[in-house]
Parts: structure tokens; sequence; C-alpha cells
């Protein structure tokens, strides 16, 4: 696999990029995550000159908008209803002419759809599980369709909120009942037995693919944000699968309309080995457990660079 390179840094100068908000907190699911990935975001910036400050959700940003405080927004909100990836929060601040990271209302707005990200795969040929959309009256006939194992989720959410893996008939119902706490649609799908694996995007190229191995049996919100004993493998492949697992998730991430930078997670059949994608994060996380600064680091790029990268592309497209 060849050596990633990246484009020399467009400015050294933390000036250039005036007053930053980094937008965290909000209402989502995911609003703890965000606090504490933002905390990071700007703790980094900070430590090389930027002027940035915190602005907790979508209201608190609207009136700094009108009030023209900031010049540029990193947005590390996560999640939809009140959170900054479902395309919501990107249309706020197009129509202010601000600048903002990650991608537009379209990449956002698709990614945190989990339903129609799948139908665009699908259109274009690229390899994800089979699905069903959910209601509570045909559980059991889905699940027959598709063949247990499935996995039942709420085709909004992130962070492994409302998810269940269910293996035998007797779970459905409890693992609907759970998804169904959560707004949107439930979505089933063939689960993948395998490896987890998930490759960062940065710019317009993959970063080093991370395979996951929790200690439990699944990569679940614990394993993600609480336990120190899940272990991370970077690169997760060698040879020509890690090259193929970046090539169809860099493909995944454009055919979303995504843009900037984030995550595409991906299963890898462990009889076939063949790959499937799950979906695309459009606003990844920076805490301590996340996996794009793991990756990033891999590819010789530390946080505070990843986060300046992240933040330069705001010079790059002003509000496209």
């Amino acid at each position: 696999m060849s050596t990633l390179t990246f484009p020399p840094l467009r400015t050294t100068d933390p000036a250039v990029f005036g007053r930053v908000a980094v937008l965290l907190g909000g209402t989502s699911s995911e609003r703890e995550v965000s606090l504490d990935s933002g905390r990071n975001v700007i703790e980094a910036l900070r430590a090389r000159g930027v002027n940035a400050t915190a602005v907790d959700g979508i209201p608190a940003l609207a009136l700094a908008l009108v009030e023209k405080r900031f010049d540029r927004v990193f947005n590390i909100l996560h999640g939809h209803n009140g959170g900054g990836e479902d395309g919501i929060v990107q249309g706020l601040m197009e129509a202010f002419g601000v600048p903002y990271t990650g991608s537009d209302v379209l990449g956002s707005a698709l990614g945190m759809d989990k339903i129609r990200t799948k139908q665009v795969w699908l259109s274009l040929g690229l390899p994800t599980p089979q699905y069903r959309k959910v209601d509570s009256t045909t559980v059991h006939a889905l699940a027959a369709e598709l063949g247990l194992p499935v996995v039942v989720k709420p085709a909004n959410e992130g962070s492994s909120v409302g998810i269940s893996r269910v293996t035998d008939e007797a779970g459905l119902d409890e693992a609907v009942a759970l998804a169904a706490r959560y707004d949107g649609q439930l979505l089933m799908e063939q689960m993948v037995v395998g490896d987890e694996l998930t490759v960062g995007i940065l710019g317009d190229q993959a970063l080093p693919s991370i395979r996951i191995v929790p200690k439990g049996q699944w990569y679940d919100y614990n394993a993600k944000y609480i336990a120190e004993d899940t272990q991370y493998l970077c690169p997760g492949l060698e040879g020509d699968d890690e090259a193929e697992i970046r090539r169809i998730a860099l493909a995944a991430f454009r055919a979303a309309g995504c843009r900037g930078w984030g995550r595409v997670d991906v299963m890898r059949d462990r009889n076939s080995g063949a790959f499937y994608l799950l979906e695309v994060n459009t606003a990844p996380g920076m805490t301590s457990h996340s996996l794009v600064p793991k990756a990033a680091g891999q590819a010789g790029i530390g946080f505070e660079e990843l986060v300046w990268r992240v933040l330069e592309q705001t010079l790059e497209h002003p509000h496209a």
C-alpha cells in the first residue's frame, strides 16, 4: 500500500481564520460525546493560536450569526434533533454565508439517513448489507425475508444508539421497541459476522483503515466511549485488502455527496472476505477514543494538525 502524502498546509497564520465558533453540544442523543469532541478541538485550535470560542447548540449559533460574532464555524455537533449532522445547521450557515467545516446540506442530510444512503450505494453497485424498512406489524416477516441474524436500528442515529443485534425470533420485538424510542424510521439489515472496520476521510484521501476489536462481543456505545480495553489496529488490513477498503470507503463518501472530512464504517465478512458498507459519519468524534484522529496519526498527522487541516477546508469551500 503506497504511503499517503498530503499537500502542504494552505497557511500557518492563525489570523487568517478570524473568529472561529466551535459548534458543540446541542440537544441530540450524542450531546455528551459532542461536548467532549468540542473541548478537544478548541484546545487544539487555541494551541496553534486560533481565536476559537465554544458555541453550544444551534439556537446559540443562530444568535451569534445574526450578531456577526464569528467569521467561520468548526462544526463538531453530532447527530440530529439539535445535532449538526442532518443538514439543518448547514442550511443556516449557508443562509448567512458563513464558511463551515464538513459536508454541505445534501451530504449531511443524506449521511444521517441510513436508509437513503444505502439506496444511493446500492444504485451505484457499492456493497452494503440487504435491508428492509421496519414497522412493528411486519418485523417477524421481514426477519424471515432477510434471514437471521439481523441488526435492528434507528435510521437516523449514530454512536450505536438504539442498535440491537438479533439472533433469534424471541429478540425481535424487544429490538424494535428499543429502536422505536428514537425519532424517524427503523431499519433492519442482514448481520455481517466478521471484522468491524472504519476508514477516515480527510480531503480527497482515505486514511489507513482501523480494525476494531472490542473486549466484549460487540462494538457498542460502552466499547466506543467508555471502555479502555477496546483494541484499535491501524492499519486494519494489508496489501490489496487495505487498498480495496480505502477505495470503496472513498467512493461511498463521495456517492453520499459528502466533502471535507468524515468516516465510513465497514464490515468484512469472516467467511467470504467481502466488504459491506454500513454508514457514513459527516462529523466524526474527536474524543480520546475517536477513530479519525487514530488513523490520521498513523498517516503522520497529529491531532493539532488534523484539526487545523479540517479548519483549512473552510478556505477552500466558503459556503458552496
